[in-house]
Order: structure tokens, then sequence, then C-alpha cells
């Protein structure tokens, strides 16, 4: 805790009326060792050990109890004299004894806790106040220790270290009770717990109690001083510490000169060495202040550098301090939460409407957790739970006070309460009011512990009732006479919580066994009344949910309590050895109990050869069994998942023997007849919890010793009603798929795609244990394609399944191998129509897939092509890579087999080109290369597809690959089928089709003079861009037509002329092209596009010139310019300059 170096103020006034200094006449001032005195023990206490083996004295057995229970004053007034010997062994046995509390508020954990979770930090051990200060004594650095009265001081030494010289402190340290009240240490530390120089010294007198001097407290030996004696002691002290002490002083004397002072009105001085008065508070030191200032530091940082670590570590602090019955553990949690609920996030949060930080929520859940213990201490007084109402109730009514579900703002049923079954159940949500995180603790508040059922179970190992024959729902005792406990789980539960957190283990484990005792006989009973009634509800095909709020990822977490409990007893507990067992008499009981796993008489509740952790396993199956409603809103959902997974991780650490699969052989039989009692039964509720996680486990657990159950309990978890449709109540094929009636809302289920998830890897698990097995991948496949409803998830399936079949250490599962091109042609069915990202990835996979389980499968999937794939994909992706020569070597295919694969694959592209042919048509001639007739259609396809569904882009692109292929003809045919459908304007000069025209252009040129006469009247219609048309006719003036012309003949023939068809009229078409484009850009023309339009007349005029009177129409057109832009003069003038 953070130290005061200023000395705490005194605690009471101290004065001995009646009691004159003549009766003190003779005994000698001045202190004896601590241990000595007249007792015959050594008086070391646990710390040390005994010089002697001889009985404790009757004095020291009265002193030891006395200094533990009552405060010194009221020894004082009890008895007029208190002879000096007695004073010293109350004085003596008033220090604590145990090192447990001194290490418990020096550091996060306890000594044997501490030292397995501080084991793998190395150096970081040492640096933990309580170990530090055990080196610190062990070193020899503890000096000048004394202790006067109820005070203890002494001086530590922290040794050099190359960059810090030696410091002493100086420390002091009071007591009261077998309790530190208050520590001072000078070197200033500012923490929550107590520095290393106070465990040192606190450890010194603990461990060295006979080197400790002892005095009486200081008043005590002011008593037997004279006033010569107190004046030259008065002196002195001035003398040595006149700096210091000087100015109290003279205020002092002056205030005690004065007859009217205060000093003077009030009877006795005070005495800080005097022990406590009868008015003081027995509790241990705690700096408040630093619990608050750690706390609100470790909220401002918002989960970064460890804070909620270090909140969580607080919180276990706060238990560590219940389960040692330390009233502090209720003042800490009051700090802590008064700092949670100042947190300024809250506010900003409400009003934002958004969520709290998940891990922020769970240190919320731990806090409502926390309170409700308190609450349900069975020791706790009427007006302390009224104090803790009252402030409970305070917290509550604040506006930002967290709710219990985490929704803000969510006014959807909530479901996640403690109301009897069906007692609210159509209570409308709007005046309902919300439950907060402290709800249940205000509601704990008018719990009792009265009940004297329930203090016989928590009280007596042997109580039952062998002649109890009353078998009705809430009996007492079942047939066999082991009480039972009823009452609401989670409550029942909490009780249990409240005994483990208080230090009352033993009491906690006896009702621990009655509820658990208590969930057996309902199961029992519930899968009785299925039986009766099934024909009935399996007729109507509807089911009730049992079960208002689910007991895993219930806020009060009733499951994970019993088992921990349970889980707990066979381990030793030294917390046991503290004190008695719970006594409800109001007294504790003297004996002191042994460990935890020698609790012998409460096995008397245990079936015969039953062990706690086989009935923790149990209760653990029954809780991750019931069938329970998903509750609303993001965090109670998340919750429900993250606890579920905490408890079967539990459950993974226990190693199973026979007797726990006889267990889970017995609970898997229940869960599934259980009806709507169990997650698992053959009706249950649309909006139930899911049970893949848990029949995943118990999947794994059953498959070795009990396959057939294994199975049956995985395939009935498969299914996911809430993402079926309603079932016709007379459907009665499948009764395990039937679900309820409900309202056709979609429920808003946050979570439903990390259930999904879980479906899957439920579905994987069984694929991999079947491998081998064709019946039962028959039964798995036929459960996935009917209750996996996620294309994503399939495909991961089918994946799985490939994989398994094809390991690399043995040959491939042919069956296997079908389930997996199975599921992947369902995703394929179902991602047809669909987007999905991943579906060029999954179509590939399928055809790896299908060559893998053999040609059949190949051909099948061509044959059936336009169900699976679409054209664009069976022809660029399926049938490309059936023909690819990795394919025919992978299956291994003589030229027989080739051949067919090939056909399917021709005819497939053939179908796919009729289909779609702007996509499939270039695929489908490339495929049908190799065979005539084939390639013919495929042209045809092309031609008939060219006047109405092709671009000009495509037929351009087929044409290219006709001439590639040496049809020039063919390709010539493409090109001016394409130019039809092209019209480029005066300003798209660069149009990406201008290749494509010069290109078609040059194959007509270098075909005859008859081709590029007939496509040239083609570009002049669809090219209005005059350096395109400039472009093409400079290149057919260059070279002969016809010069490269089929069969490689030449044409010796001359170049065209300009001033005849068809050159004529492209020469026309582009001077008239060059007209129209001036006057267009001179329309919207800026001066700073003055140059460049120049440098474009140039170009115009050379095409003019070109012309047999080209030049008298160039200087026509200028001067027609001149005359219509004059007014753009500067335009004008530039134009005179270049052309004149």
């Amino acid at each position: 805790m953070a130290e005061r170096v200023q000395q705490p103020p005194a605690k009471r006034l101290c004065c001995r009326p009646g009691y004159g200094t003549a009766c003190r006449q003779g005994q000698r001032p001045g202190g004896t060792v601590c241990g000595g005195g007249a007792s015959g023990a050594s008086g070391s206490g646990q710390g040390g050990p005994s010089r002697t083996h001889s009985p404790e004295s009757l004095l020291d057995i009265a002193a030891r109890r006395v200094a533990e229970k009552w405060p010194f004053q009221r020894v004082e007034e009890r008895f007029e004299r208190i002879p000096e010997p007695v004073q010293r062994r109350i004085v003596y046995w008033s220090f604590p004894r145990s090192e447990r509390e001194i290490c418990m508020y020096s550091s996060f954990n306890t000594g044997a806790e501490e030292s397995a979770a501080t084991a793998a930090e190395g150096s970081d051990e040492t640096r933990l106040p309580f170990r530090r200060g055990i080196a610190l004594l062990e070193s020899g650095c503890v000096d000048n220790v004394l202790q006067v009265g109820f005070h203890l001081s002494g001086t530590v030494t922290e040794p050099a270290t190359p960059s810090e010289p030696e410091v002493v402190c100086s420390v002091a340290i009071s007591f009261d009770r077998c309790k530190i009240t208050s520590v001072t240490c000078g070197c200033g530390n500012k923490d929550i717990f107590y520095c290393a120089h106070v465990v040192a010294l606190s450890l010194y007198r603990v461990r060295r109690p006979e080197q400790v001097k002892l005095h009486l407290p200081i008043s005590e030996t002011l008593f037997q001083m004279n006033r010569d004696q107190l004046q030259k002691f008065v002196q002195y002290l001035i003398t040595v510490h006149h700096t210091e002490v000087l100015p109290t002083a003279q205020k002092l004397a002056d205030e005690i000169l004065s007859q009217n002072s205060e000093i003077n009105q009030v009877h006795g001085a005070p005495d800080p060495t005097a022990g406590a008065s009868v008015d003081d508070e027995n509790c241990w030191h705690l700096d408040e202040e630093q619990v608050q200032e750690q706390v609100k530091l470790f909220l401002s940082q918002g989960g970064y550098h460890g804070s909620g670590k270090q909140l969580n570590l607080l919180f276990s602090k706060v238990r560590e301090m219940l389960k040692m019955r330390d009233s502090n553990g209720a003042r800490m949690l009051t700090l802590i939460t008064e700092q949670f609920m100042a947190d300024p996030r809250l506010a900003l949060w409400r009003q934002q409407g958004t969520t709290m930080t998940d891990k922020y929520r769970q240190l919320w859940d731990e806090l409502g957790a926390l309170w409700m213990c308190i609450v349900l201490n069975p020791h706790c007084k009427a007006e302390q739970k009224a104090a803790w109402l009252r402030q409970l109730k305070k917290w509550n009514g604040v506006d930002v006070c967290p709710w219990e579900d985490g929704n803000h703002g969510n006014e959807l049923p909530n479901l996640t309460n403690a109301l009897p079954q069906g007692a609210h159940g159509n209570q409308d949500s709007g005046t309902r009011p919300h439950r907060t995180v402290f709800t249940r603790a205000i509601e704990a508040c008018d719990l009792h512990w009265q009940d004297s059922h329930l203090q016989h179970i928590i009280s007596d190992d042997l109580y039952t009732n062998y002649c109890y024959h009353d078998n009705t729902e809430n009996s007492l005792f079942d047939s066999r006479g082991w009480p039972l406990w009823h009452e609401h789980v989670p409550t029942a539960c909490a009780r249990v919580d409240a005994l483990r957190s208080h230090g009352y283990p033993r009491e906690a484990l006896r009702l621990a066994i009655a509820i658990v005792n208590t969930l057996r006989r309902q199961q029992q009973k519930q899968l009785e009344l299925f039986r009766n009634h099934k024909k009935d509800l399996l007729h109507k095909g509807m089911t009730s949910i049992t079960n208002l709020e689910g007991w895993v990822g219930h806020p009060l977490d009733p499951i994970g309590t019993l088992f921990s409990t349970l889980m707990e007893t066979g381990r030793s507990d030294e917390e046991s050895s503290q004190g008695g067992f719970l006594d409800f008499s109001g007294m504790m009981s003297s004996s002191k109990h042994a460990d935890l796993h020698l609790f012998p008489s409460v096995r008397r509740f245990l079936e015969e050869g039953e062990s706690y952790l086989a009935l923790a396993v149990e209760t653990a199956l029954m809780g991750l069994g019931q069938q329970r409603i998903m509750p609303d809103g993001l965090y109670a959902q998340e919750k429900v998942c993250r606890n579920e997974e905490h408890l079967i991780a539990k459950l993974q650490e226990v190693e199973l023997d026979d007797s726990l699969i006889k267990i889970f052989r017995k609970q898997a039989v229940f869960l599934l007849e259980g009806g709507p009692y169990s997650g698992l039964g053959e009706i249950i509720y649309r909006e139930s919890v899911p049970m893949h996680t848990f029949a995943k486990y118990l999947f794994t657990s059953l498959l070795p010793h009990d396959a057939e159950l294994a199975y049956k309990i995985a395939l009935r978890a498969m299914r996911l009603p809430v993402l079926e449709s309603t079932a016709p109540s007379g459907d009665m094929s499948r009764p395990h798929h039937i679900v309820s009636v409900v309202p056709n809302r979609y429920p808003r289920w946050f979570t439903l795609s990390h259930i999904e998830s879980q479906q899957c890897e439920l579905a994987s698990t069984m694929l991999t244990a079947a491998k081998g097995d064709a019946r039962k991948l028959e039964t798995v496949l036929e459960s996935i394609q009917k209750n996996i409803h996620s294309s994503s998830h399939i495909f991961k399936l089918a994946q799985d399944a490939f994989k398994i079949a094809t390991l690399m250490d043995s040959l491939p599962d042919i069956t296997l191998l079908k389930v997996s091109l199975e599921l992947g042609l369902q995703v394929m069915r179902m991602t047809l129509s669909t987007l999905n990202w991943r579906r060029r990835e999954m179509v590939r996979w399928l055809v790896t897939c299908a060559t893998e389980v053999g040609v059949y499968a190949l051909d099948s999937i061509m044959q059936s092509w336009f169900t699976l794939f679409t054209p664009t994909e069976a022809t660029s992706i399926v049938a490309t890579t059936v023909m690819s020569n990795s394919t025919i070597v992978r299956l291994h295919l003589d030229c027989h087999q080739q051949e067919n694969l090939a056909n399917s694959a021709r005819t497939l592209a053939l179908q796919c080109a009729m289909k779609d042919p702007q996509n499939c048509a270039l695929s489908a001639l490339t495929l049908c290369e190799k065979d005539h007739i084939a390639f013919e259609t495929a042209y045809q396809i092309v031609l008939d597809a060219a006047t109405t569904g092709m671009s000009y882009t495509q037929l351009f692109t087929i044409a290219r690959y006709m001439e590639h292929r040496g049809y020039p003809m063919r390709a010539y045919k493409l090109a001016t089928l394409a130019m039809a459908h092209l019209n480029l304007s005066y300003n798209q000069d660069t149009h990406p089709a201008i290749n494509d025209v010069l290109w078609a252009c040059a194959l007509s040129h270098s075909l005859g003079k008859n081709e590029l006469a007939a496509i040239i009247p083609l570009v002049v219609k669809s090219v209005k861009c005059a350096t395109v048309l400039s472009d093409i006719l400079r290149r057919c003036t260059l070279t002969t037509p016809g010069m490269v012309a089929l069969h490689s003949r030449r044409n010796s023939g001359k170049l065209m002329s300009l001033d005849k068809a068809p050159l004529r009229q492209l020469l026309d078409a582009t001077i008239g092209a060059y007209i129209n484009t001036t006057h267009s850009r001179l329309t919207h023309i800026s001066p700073r596009h003055y140059s460049e339009f120049i440098e474009f007349l140039s170009k115009a005029r050379e095409t003019f010139l070109m012309a047999h009177d080209g030049h008298i129409q160039f200087t026509q057109f200028i001067d027609n310019l001149k005359q219509i832009y004059k007014g753009k003069k500067k335009l004008m003038m530039l134009v005179r300059e270049r052309f004149g």
C-alpha cells in the first residue's frame, strides 16, 4: 500500500484513573525480549521453531485469544489492574503470526499460487514486493527493530546497485488484533500493496520474535516516571529532535498551561502505541486513495498496456480477501466499483449508442458476480447487508449503469432473467425494467440462509432420511434418502460460489453435491415425462422451451461454479486450515479441518465407486446439453459461445477412464432421448442454442469406445433449425429434423457465422473419422447436404474431404473422394446464380477433384455443365483443363479415352458458344481446332451471332485469331462485320479500336484491291476521326494492294490512284473530316490550345495536298476560316503567319 512518511494519529487517549504511581513502586522501566516473560513457551508463533517442547502455558493461551479478539481498551476497562506480564503477552500475541495475509497485501497472488504463476517469469518474480521483502530479510538488511506496545519500527537497508546508492528506509507499523492497521515507510512508495521494506520488517517480527525487544505502550512507561524523570525525558526528546519537534513542543506547552484550552478539557493523552479503542474497526491497512487512483489509471488506458489484466488481478485480490474472510474485500470492491461507475466512457457509449468492448464488458460481469458473492455472505450482518443494498440501488439507478445483457437501446425481450417458468413470459418488453449488472446482487439481498433444510445440508455430513417416501417434484430427499435442494439453479449455484468465496469449501461442496443430485433426479423425471408424452409431442411437431435462461453463458455461471467446486475438492488446499467450518449458530467451530481431499463423510452422497471428478464431468455434460434459447444481443450470444468453449476446454484437460466413459454413455443416451429438455432431443425449439461444439467434443470422446453412439450424437447435432423454414406438422419422415412452429421473423443471431463454422467443424470431424466406411460416409454426406446452408462451409468440407482422401502416406480413398466431389457439385449448384468472390477457385478445385475421381467424373460434369457452371467457366476453365496435357498424363488415358474426352469437351464448347457467343466463341474455336466439323460449326456460330449479339471488340479479337490460324479471308469477313458495329467520332483519336481498324485495313489491302474497295466504304461510314483516316490513307498509298495475297501470289500492279475509287472516296472523307473537326475545335478553343491547333492545320494541309487540286482547296479553306473566325484576332494572326 502507499505508505505515508508522517506518523498516523493515535487511535485513543490513554490514562490510568484510580491507579496511582505508588502501585508502580519497585517496577523497573525498560524492556524485555519479545519472546520472554512468564510464558514457558517460546512464543515464536508460526514463524520460528520452538526452543522447548513444554506445554503452552495457560497465560499464553488466554493472552493469544484475547489478543485475537479484544481491543486493548476493552481489556483495560474490564480489569482495574493488569499485571505487566499479562500485558506483555497480550502485546506479544497481537502481532500477526501468519505470513499469508502479509503476502496477500504485498503481491497479487498468495504464496503458493504466486510461485506457480511467476515461476516462468524468471527475474520478474524477484520484483514482487513480497519476494523482495523476503530477500531483504534473508540478506540481513533489517535492523534496529523495536516493538513498543502495538507499534513496530525498524530500518531496512536497500543495497546499492550500479545505478543507485544504498538507501536506508525507516519503517513503522501499527497493529491490532493480529492485523496490521497502518504502515509508513521512508521510501515514499505509491502503490496499492505494501512495499518490500514493510514486508521485510513484518516478516522479521513473524519469523524472529525472540530477537525483537518488546516494550509496553509508551504511556505505561510514562506512568512509572516521577515529575523529574518526566521533565528529563521531555527535554532530552526535544534536544535530540529539536529541529523537528520544538515548534510543536512549545505549542503543546502553551496549550497545557492555558486553563481553558481544548487540550485540558480532555481526560488523558493520545498514545500511538497503546493499541485500538473499542470503536475502532479491526481491519488490515488498505490505502483507499491508491486503490482508486490505480483503478482510474487502468480504466483510462482503455485495455492497453495490460490494464485489463491488472484489473482482473484486482478482482482476484478481492476474491482472495473474501476467502480469507477479510472485510477489506467488500471495501476494496466498493472502491473499484465507484471508479468503474465514474468512467467517462460509459456516458459517451450510451450517448453514441455504441457497445463497450468485449474485455471491458467481462470486467463488469466479474464486478456483478463479486457483489453477488458479497451480499450472499452467510455471516453477513443485517445492517451491513442493508448498507450494501442501498449502495447497489444507488449505482443501479445511475443512467449509465451497464445492462446485464450488454444491449444499449435494445428493446427485444430479455430472456436472461431469474423469473420462474412462465411467471411473466408474456410481459411487454417496454414495461419490463432493464436488468443491470447489479440487479442480481440486489435480488440476492432478499435471500437468506435460515431455511432449516438448507442449514442441515450445509452443516451435516450425515443428513439423510431413508424413511422419506415423498416422490413429488419438490421432495426434500431422493429415493436413496439423500438430501435435495430445489431452487432456481443459478441462484443455488450462486450460494455455492458465495460459500467458496468466503472460505467455506466443505460447506460449498455439500451444497454442490445436493444440487447436482437434484439435477440428476430432475433429468430422470424429465426423461420419463417426455417418454409418456412423446407420441403427442411428435404428432404436433412442436415443443416449448423449458428453460427461460440457459445455464451455460448465464451471468452467474452456475455450471462453471459446480464444476470448479467439485474439481477442486480433490486438490490440497491450505486455505482450509484457516479455521473451523460454517456454524449457523453464529460461532466458528474451534476444530481445524484437514485438506479438502480428505472429506470422507461427504462421499456418502456419491454413487458407489463415484468420484468428485466424475460428478464434475457429469454436471458439465448436463449443463452443456441443456436445451436453452439463444439470448438477445451480441454480447450475450458471444458469452454463450465463449463459456461453452471454456467449459469444454476444462473437460478436455480430464483424462477419460472407463468410469468416465460410462458417464459419457449415460448422458449421451439421456441427451438423445430427453425430448424438449435436451438440446440433442428429437424436437427442439427453432431458436435453441445449437449443440455443434458440444457434440464435437462428445463425438471425439465416445468414438474410440462406442462409435455408433458417437455418430448418433453428432448427426443429431448437425441440425440448425434457425435457418430452416417451418416443417409441416405431419412430416414424420425425419423426426429429428422437426422444428417448432414459431413466428417467422428471422432472429438476430449475431454469432451465426461462428455457429456455422462450428457446424462445419463437426461435419469435418465426422468425415475424417468415417474414412474407409462407405455407409457412414454416405450418412454424413446426407446430413451435410441437408443441414449446412453456407456454400463457403460446404466448399471447406469438400476440400477437407479431398485432403483426407488423398493423404500422401496412403492410397486415395475413392469413397471419400466421391463425397468430396459430391459436396463440390453442391457448391457449384448453390453459387451458380449468386456472386461469390471464390467462385473461380471453386471451379478449378472441382475439376481437380473430378480428375482424381476419374475420367467418368470429368465426363459427367461436362455432360451436366449447364447445372454447374456458367458458359464462360465451362469453356475457359473446365474444358480447357480437361483437354490439357497434364490431365491426360494424370489419368493415364489411351487414345480412345482421350478422343472420347475431347469429344465431350468440344460438345460442351459448342453448346456454350451457342448460349453465350460473346464470351465463349473464341474458346470454342480454340477447343475445336483439331476437329474440322466442330471448328466449322463454331465459326458458323460466330457468323450467326455477329450481326446481333457480338460487339466489334469480340469480333476483331476472333478475326485476329483467324488470321493467326491461317484463315485470312475468314478474318477479313469477321473484320468487315466488326466495322459495321464501330463508330469513331472526330475527337476519338486515342480510341482503343483504332489499332483494330488499322489492322483490318492492312488485312484488306494485303488481300487485294477488291477487298480494300469493299472495306473502305465501311471505314468511311464508321470512322469520323480525321487523323485516323489520314493514317489509313497514307498506308494504302505506300504499297500495291494484294502484295501479300492468298497462296503467296504477288500482284505486280501499280500503286492505287488517289483520283479513282476506292481511295478517292477515302481522300474526300479524310478532307471532310479535317474540315468538320476544324470547325468543331474552333467553337470552344482557348488561347492555350492555339499552337496545337496550328499543328493540326499543318497535318490537314498535308492531306489536302494529296488531291490534284488540294492546294486550291486548302487556300479556300484557310480564307474561309479567316472570314468566319475573324473575331479570334490572335489566332487568325497565327494562321496568316503559318499559311499566308
